[in-house]
């Protein structure tokens, strides 16, 4: 492409800065649209660089219950991947790179070149599309290509070299570094397996110097700390969307959401 998208703009200011980008998630139309538009300005004020912004799915195998929460909170409030659609949009106002994170499901339903179109149209960067293999996107590569999109898919402590190899090879923006022992692993059994996802992926990707960005439930700033000392960005969700739950009000969700990417900007800038 010509001219690098927003993502990869945040992604090498980040690197400039010599810390690790802050990314957060929280799916559109959570807990409504206009609330979640409102939600996602307090964590880009916060400290946020990148939003993923999660296209609700009523078949979310891969999410965790905080997660699956939001999401069902979004679709009862009757979200729609126009709704989504939206808030990228809104969220690309704010000057940070906005991702819809997504099912391949509703893109496919929606049309995948449809889809491509109208989000780089919206101000979109890019999507992360988790249950996706490379070797089955041939669809989304030729579309993304066509609207200058990023493309971002995921790898796992039980990746291959081959697979990391072939994985990365397909990736435009960064790549999605999951570690599944972020659930139930101590911090040091994390950090052990997250930075060894990280360090197999950049052999993968040592010719490109695409950047790694790991998701691992973080919950605090050290944990932020931790992850950014050996990945390009890291990655929170949950966290975000279990203030929203638990706020009383909009004017809570704002507050909390903003003081938690603060508190996470706070740790991604301690190490780098």
């Amino acid at each position: 492409m010509s001219a690098p998208t927003t993502l990869q703009a945040k992604l090498a200011q980040a690197r400039r800065e010599g810390r690790a980008a802050l990314i957060g998630y929280l799916p559109g139309g959570f807990p409504d649209v206009a609330s979640s538009i409102e939600i996602i300005r307090a964590m880009v004020a916060g400290g946020c660089d990148v939003i993923e912004v999660g296209l609700p799915y009523s078949d979310p195998t891969m999410d965790g219950p905080t997660i699956q929460r939001a999401a069902d909170r979004a679709l009862s409030a009757g979200t729609t991947p126009a709704d989504v659609l939206r808030v990228v949009a809104a969220t690309a106002e704010t000057g940070a790179a906005a991702l819809v994170m997504s099912y391949w499901n509703p893109i496919d339903r929606y049309g995948v070149d449809r889809f491509a179109t109208d989000l780089a149209t919206a101000g979109g960067s890019g999507v992360i599309t988790p249950d996706l293999l490379p070797e089955e996107a041939g669809p989304w590569l030729a579309a993304s290509d066509a609207a200058g999109l990023d493309r971002i898919f995921l790898v796992a402590p039980s990746s291959t070299d081959e697979r990391l190899r072939l994985t990365t090879d397909a990736c435009r923006g960064f790549v999605y570094a999951a570690s599944l022992m972020g659930v139930t692993g101590t911090r040091a059994q994390v950090a052990d397996t997250a930075e060894k996802l990280v360090s197999r992926t950049r052999a993968a990707t040592a010719d490109s110097g695409l950047p790694v960005c790991v998701g691992l439930g973080i919950s605090n700033r050290a944990q932020a700390a931790e992850v950014a000392g050996y990945a390009d960005g890291v990655i929170a969700g949950a966290g975000f969307c279990q203030r929203v739950l638990d706020a009383p009000d909009l004017s809570g969700a704002t507050a909390a959401v903003r003081d938690f990417a603060a508190e996470l900007s706070q740790g991604v800038r301690s190490r780098g």
